[in-house]
């Protein structure tokens, strides 16, 4: 079995490089990407970059190129939900794109052509997420993760997207590599620490608490990793 692993920054990979320690790098796609080779299964572990196209070309590599059955993706999300504290996991149980306008046709917000507005995870690995999040005594949410190309540091825009999609969660990848993993039949879970409350004080919050959070959702994927078969 060969599992991808993603995140969209060299600080929510180094914490799982640094874990398996052993590692062959693969440059393709003009990206890099990390081999492991366990005794039962292999990782491909690659920081896709920030945003929709470059996450979107990272999975759909990892995938087509790299044959991975499963892909998890890993890192941090600013939280909308009040219940949310920095630090908490949260687990996308469907994704949506909230920078996606095209309401001057009838449209909804969210909403493309031949499309849906929300696309889901796997049910599986979803519960395999919280099983090991309460052995390590970890806080974590399933809800609704709105992604854009765009970083969420306005309350007023925060509210709005709260509101649009009843989300919990906002980043900037999930939701494009939700679709490429829905058209291309690969189960995959999305596992975000929160980093940041998203409104006036997100930029403040997101540089301090970012290792902690990338650290806390890290340790989760390993544990994962150890119980997928």
């Amino acid at each position: 079995m060969t599992i991808g692993i993603l995140g969209a920054m060299q600080e929510e990979i180094s914490p799982l490089l640094e874990h398996y320690k052993t590692y062959e790098t693969i440059a393709f796609g003009g990206n890099t990407f990390y081999k492991v080779s366990l005794s039962n299964k292999t990782l491909i572990i690659a920081c896709s970059r920030i945003g929709k196209v470059h996450s979107s070309l990272s999975a759909a590599t990892m995938i087509l190129y790299f044959g991975c059955d499963k892909i998890i993706f890993n890192g941090v999300a600013g939280g909308i939900n009040p219940s949310y504290k920095i630090g908490d996991l949260v687990i996308g149980e469907k994704l949506c794109q909230h920078d996606v306008d095209i309401t001057i046709f009838g449209h909804p917000f969210g909403y493309f052509s031949d499309s849906k507005i929300f696309t889901q995870t796997d049910e599986t690995l979803n519960e395999l997420a919280k099983e090991v999040a309460k052995d390590l005594n970890i806080t974590i949410h399933q809800g609704t993760i709105a992604t854009g190309d765009q970083f969420i540091s306005n309350k007023e825009k925060k509210e709005w997207i709260k509101n649009e999609f009843n989300a919990d969660a906002i980043e900037m990848e999930g939701a494009s590599v939700a679709v490429v993993c829905d058209n291309l039949n690969t189960p995959l879970c999305v596992i975000r620490a929160i980093s940041d409350n998203a409104g006036d004080e997100a930029l403040i919050s997101y540089e301090e608490f970012l290792e902690h959070s990338a650290k806390q959702s890290a340790s989760l994927v390993i544990k994962m990793i150890e119980k997928i078969n």
